[in-house]
């Protein structure tokens, strides 16, 4: 009778625990849908809007060209705009830059903000870049878009930090996929990038809000301009087939050098970008939002010179292509003084806004604009390397191959990179060269010493902004309850608090053990957890989420 009772209770218990982990899934596969929806409606109608302000961009300094007497006029406008765009900044430091940083930040529970205020603010602040003709990228930005989205979903249905954490997490996901038409790179940015994490918890919602956004602006697109799955995509760029023979075995001699030189530009871009950080620091005119006035009237003068050094950069990686060697670049020469020449003036003037706009802290992104000065690097290797006998039709490949290894030496995420390089090329072939071009970029950033840079500016902002002011280490004992989520689960697959980590775990018979990624926790247990916080009540929510409200 006894055996039968015990049998009854547990299988009551193991169903009331099936429920609870159902109706868990349930409401983070509805909040991921939610944030899906959210962010691909809004990305979407902001992408729509940066195409519009960098065609309107372009057909401004045409005019002007044509019309050099009212030249004067651009840099008043842009001068003005500058100290307008940056006094929204100074009082909105959560869209200083790209944006990343701080919304990386908040997903790790290390940066708190405002919603509406951030998403408003970063909406208005990188259009109006972008209309001004200034080299900025949409993708940053659409990414602390989409993060800010995740924030209203988890803020408005009132969830725990930890669940808002991980909306946060997939609408920046959402809006990185929805930027690029990318769905794996952004679900991989969410992981390498965003948390860090490679908790099944995470991936699970970053792929659903991915899947949802593209979907949703697929959908909205195809109405409003006549195209749905088409995105930023190197559609001119071919791709030979890479064997292990002859010019082939060559070819990756030509990577290897190619790569080695654009990831010293990229360690070169790095440290300039914190050198002109400190000298941006130290001019206060019109409290500080005169230095925006610096990249802007620049940026206007490098517009004046080229259009290649407007908008994100998409047309100029474009004009790129040869068709696999089949035809030459579509680059319209700067001044008629050749082509290679005039890939080297776009590449240092799209070198120097970028390395400005990080300095200085312009509120655009700053993706596709490194993307392009990789791509324009490569260009210039590719024509060089053909003076040397290297087959043209390779020309495409190492043009791409560049651009990755430039992001990674600068960004420090070779699965992002190698994901995103792939994935917009519509290529899943020929990973070897490609590679080790991203190996040698990153290599030669570990040599260098190089951080990586949102990492890094993430730090910067959490300095500048004193957020650890407040901070105080916490240490908590807490008894792991029956059915929680910490209940026979491995600690790595738990999402914990941000600078927070398991120290060691007393059994239920009084012994002590240290734990490890791999160390699965049981009912009964008591775990002793150090944590940085300025919130110890917030802290202590979020833990018993994980381990189940304490017995009194």
């Amino acid at each position: 009778m006894t055996n039968l009772y015990s049998a009854c209770y547990n299988c009551s218990v193991m169903k009331k625990y099936s429920r609870l982990v159902w109706d868990n899934a349930l409401n983070m596969v509805i909040m991921s849908v939610l944030t899906g929806l959210f962010a691909g409606v809004v990305v979407t109608f902001y992408n729509i809007l940066m195409s519009i302000g960098e065609g309107k961009a372009a057909d401004l300094y045409i005019l002007l060209l044509d019309n050099p007497a009212f030249i004067p006029l651009l840099f008043v406008g842009l001068a003005a705009g500058a100290l307008v765009i940056g006094t929204l900044v100074r009082f909105v430091p959560m869209i200083r830059g790209s944006g990343i940083p701080q919304i990386e930040g908040a997903a790790r529970g290390v940066v708190r903000f405002k919603w509406y205020i951030t998403l408003t603010s970063m909406f208005a602040a990188s259009l109006a870049c972008v209309f001004m003709g200034y080299p900025a990228g949409a993708e940053g930005p659409s990414l602390e878009i989409g993060g800010c989205c995740g924030s209203v979903t988890g803020t408005l249905l009132k969830r725990n930090q930890m669940v808002k954490r991980l909306q946060i997490a997939s609408g920046a996901s959402a809006g990185l996929a929805v930027a690029f038409n990318a769905p794996i790179t952004g679900i991989v940015f969410a992981l390498e990038e965003a948390f860090r994490s490679f908790s099944p918890q995470v991936f699970i919602c970053a792929a659903i809000s991915v899947v949802t956004a593209v979907v949703t602006r697929n959908a909205i697109r195809l109405p409003i301009l006549g195209e749905g799955s088409v995105g930023f995509a190197f559609a001119g760029f071919v791709y030979p087939e890479i064997g292990f023979g002859g010019s082939d075995l060559v070819f990756f001699l030509w990577v290897a050098l190619a790569a080695v030189i654009v990831s010293l530009a990229g360690v070169g871009f790095y440290y300039l970008v914190f050198a002109s950080k400190k000298l941006f620091k130290k001019i206060k005119f019109f409290k500080g939002a005169g230095k925006y006035m610096i990249p802007f009237v620049l940026a206007g003068a490098f517009g004046l010179i080229t259009l290649y050094s407007t908008g994100g950069g998409h047309s100029f990686i474009d004009a790129l292509s040869t068709g696999g060697g089949a035809h030459a670049m579509e680059l319209t020469e700067v001044f008629g003084i050749g082509l290679i020449a005039s890939l080297i003036v776009i590449v240092v003037v799209r070198f120097i806004t970028a390395v400005m706009t990080m300095g200085c802290g312009v509120p655009c992104g700053v993706f596709i604009p490194m993307l392009a000065i990789g791509a324009g690097l490569g260009a210039v290797m590719s024509l060089l390397f053909q003076m040397g006998g290297m087959d043209a039709k390779y020309s495409d490949y190492l043009i791409i191959i560049c651009m990755a290894a430039f992001f990674t030496c600068i960004v420090k995420a070779p699965i992002t990179g190698i994901v995103m390089v792939f994935e917009l090329t519509g290529q899943f072939q020929n990973f070897l060269p490609a590679m080790l071009g991203i190996a040698i970029g990153y290599i030669v950033g570990m040599l260098f010493k190089t951080e990586a840079i949102y990492e890094k500016n993430l730090e910067q902002y959490i300095a500048d902004e004193k957020l650890y002011e407040k901070v105080k280490k916490v240490r908590l004992e807490l008894k792991i309850m029956a059915n929680s989520k910490a209940d026979g689960s491995a600690v790595r697959k738990i999402v914990w608090p941000t600078n927070g980590l398991v120290v060691g775990i007393i059994k239920e018979d009084g012994s002590a053990t240290v734990a490890d990624g791999e160390t699965v926790l049981r009912a009964g247990e008591v775990i002793i957890f150090e944590c940085e916080t300025d919130d110890e009540k917030e802290l202590s929510e979020y833990m018993y989420s994980i381990v189940g409200k304490q017995d009194l």
